[in-house]
């Protein structure tokens, strides 16, 4: 397992009964997370009198954040020269996902060491974490998501970062719908990273179902890489899903036509100061 473990302003500090105390910069957040089934007492006795705010879930679905100190509706973290905006955000999250340092890392070292100018396509892009370490490389990035609010907030990012926005590009739109499009106007990339979710919908509304969808996805992504291209990373959070079924899409489709290999494996975070780590997610990278 690939665990991000270079974080300064973040740390996992502990975890217990569906539930996991962490540190973003000056602030305590307890919250829920799934992977979690093991006993190590109750957090919120143990820590509360340093906990800033607390996500409570809903026993019909979604929940809500209880601060019980004062806390900023938007405060920001770094990761190396990273600078990300947090905020509480209605199901549980704060905009950021730690454990994608370990791609960040990844990512922006491919890219430093092409020694060519690399554009990249960032499907899925979120709050634009990938995007912002593809562009501290030196890369210029096309972010796409559906959510109008995630690109605005990617932009936020991208500003506190003090990055040159003129090496990005934010689309809101379903990505498959413009994957097609790029493929028709021409447009090519040396790199492409996709953060798929489970179940979404487009700008649109269209429905994204990553069982039914993703092999479509990738394979469109087939039409619009360069001739050359550095890396391909698909990420997921989707349960049950084996690192492996990734592998094995990267394996027909990209190492057939252009060669490379393919690496996949398991994310995480260390927990405290202990042996214990976080499961958060898989991956698969092609390269070069």
């Amino acid at each position: 397992m690939d665990l991000a473990k270079n974080w300064k302003s973040y740390e996992l500090i502990d975890a217990s009964n569906g539930e996991k105390l962490e540190r973003w910069g000056d602030y305590f957040l307890l919250r829920p997370d799934p992977q979690i089934i093991w006993d190590n007492g109750d957090l919120f006795k143990k820590y509360k009198n340093m906990i800033h705010a607390v996500y409570h879930r809903s026993k019909t679905g979604g929940g809500y954040w209880e601060n019980l100190k004062n806390i900023p509706k938007s405060w920001c973290v770094s990761y190396k020269n990273l600078t990300f905006n947090v905020k509480e955000m209605g199901f549980k999250h704060t905009g950021v996902f730690p454990e994608q340092a370990v791609n960040w890392d990844y990512m922006y070292e491919k890219i430093k060491g092409a020694d060519r100018k690399i554009k990249v396509l960032n499907l899925f892009a979120y709050t634009g974490g990938a995007t912002i370490s593809c562009m501290s490389a030196g890369a210029h990035v096309t972010h796409v998501d559906s959510s109008k609010g995630m690109v605005d907030w990617c932009k936020e990012n991208v500003l506190s970062s003090k990055l040159d926005s003129s090496n990005v590009r934010y689309i809101v739109d379903d990505v498959i719908k413009f994957v097609r499009r790029e493929a028709r106007r021409g447009n090519k990339y040396d790199a492409i990273v996709m953060d798929p979710p489970s179940f979404g919908r487009g700008a649109n509304k269209e429905v994204w179902n990553i069982e039914s969808d993703l092999w479509t996805l990738v394979s469109e992504c087939m039409n619009i890489m360069s001739e050359e291209p550095l890396f391909f990373l698909i990420n997921s959070y989707t349960t049950g899903l084996s690192s492996n079924v990734l592998k094995n899409i990267l394996n027909i489709l990209m190492v057939k036509r252009f060669n490379g290999s393919v690496s996949n494996g398991e994310i995480g975070i260390p927990i405290g100061n202990s042996d214990l780590v976080l499961p958060c997610g898989i991956y698969a990278r092609w390269e070069n």
